[in-house]
């Protein structure tokens, strides 16, 4: 995933963006002490090899293992070395990633290892699921004698190592402070709290920004193209528009919302429920009347057809917010 916009204004409180910019070592950049602790990669898809290219790069030695081993014979040649099995992979190394498609995977390997070659690890799980999914395997690592750290890389495989590339981590910090320049390597870690779940909340919340963006300009792109216009000629309003949504100007309206969320100050003089509500159900009906998919547009006039009927709440909450947190039946 992209890192979100970079115009957006930051109002994280320090620590977290000090951790966030904190330089990182990238996949070109010389090995700093000859005896860097040794690492361990399970899963060698396209996120999975980047982050052992990068490992490698850094001058750790990696030891690796996928389930087809074939994926791993471009890093064996440039050192890596390829574990027969899991509970060799494992053993070989204090930190094991893990980049997988879901935790499901993780138990499905891990799960026939003996505790013994468990005991005492670090694994560092990248792979992307639900928090609770994520909560449940910290219970499982633990009674394995192993602790979970939890992430969720914020960037795509070609920017891992890269100045800009961030992760969110959750779980036990000092077992992240203990690996931190190995994981330092693969991107600035930004420790969002204990709870192992944290982790994956913040993750698809951004993740949740970023589809929504790449789906809505596609959308964009579609309409247009029902008049003949390319996505190229409006890419510069787009770009305008974003800009302008998360600066301080008088379209600065990420600001005010995140005020209006956080201080339960809704204003129905932002832009006019009602005017918002019968907007998306016009942009609704220029989909369908176009003959396009109109998914995405129908969910946003369901929402604010919602938030519209609930009505304020009177004591200041958004009706908007307070329709996704309390969903029709």
């Amino acid at each position: 995933m992209h890192r979100p916009h970079a115009g957006a204004r930051d109002t994280r409180d320090a620590p977290h963006r000090n951790e966030r910019t904190r330089p990182v070592s990238t996949p070109n950049a010389a090995p700093s002490s000859p005896a860097r602790p040794p690492v361990t990669v399970i899963g060698l898809g396209a996120m999975g090899t980047a982050m052992a290219e990068a490992l490698l790069a850094a001058g750790h030695p990696v030891t690796v293992w996928n389930r087809t081993a074939s994926r791993a014979e471009p890093l064996v040649a440039r050192g890596a070395t390829l574990a027969a099995s899991p509970a060799e992979a494992v053993a070989a190394s204090p930190l094991t990633v893990l980049s997988l498609l879901d935790y499901g995977a993780m138990h499905d390997i891990l799960g026939p290892v003996d505790r013994s070659h468990l005991q005492g690890r670090v694994l560092a799980n990248l792979s992307s699921d639900t928090p609770e999914r994520l909560r449940e395997a910290a219970r499982w690592a633990s009674g394995r004698g192993a602790e979970l750290i939890t992430g969720g890389i914020m960037v795509p495989p070609p920017a891992v190592g890269k100045p800009g590339a961030y992760t969110f981590y959750s779980g036990p910090r000092a077992a992240l402070e203990e690996h931190r320049e190995t994981l330092a390597v693969l991107s600035a870690l930004d420790h969002r709290g204990e709870d192992p779940g944290l982790a994956m909340v913040w993750y698809q919340a951004m993740l949740l920004v970023f589809t929504s963006l790449l789906t809505g300009y596609a959308h964009v792109a579609a309409l247009l193209g029902t008049a003949g216009v390319k996505a190229g000629e409006a890419r510069p309003y787009v770009a305008d528009l974003l800009n302008a949504v998360a600066a301080d100007g008088p379209l600065g309206i990420l600001r005010e919302l995140t005020r209006e969320f956080d201080e339960n100050a809704y204003s129905d003089a932002l832009s006019g429920l009602g005017m918002m509500a019968a907007g998306t159900e016009h942009v609704r009906d220029a989909y369908r009347e176009a003959g396009l998919d109109d998914g995405l547009p129908a969910a946003n006039a369901r929402l604010y057809a919602a938030a519209l009927a609930a009505g304020p709440a009177g004591d200041g909450r958004h009706p908007v917010l307070e329709a996704i947190r309390n969903p029709a039946p």
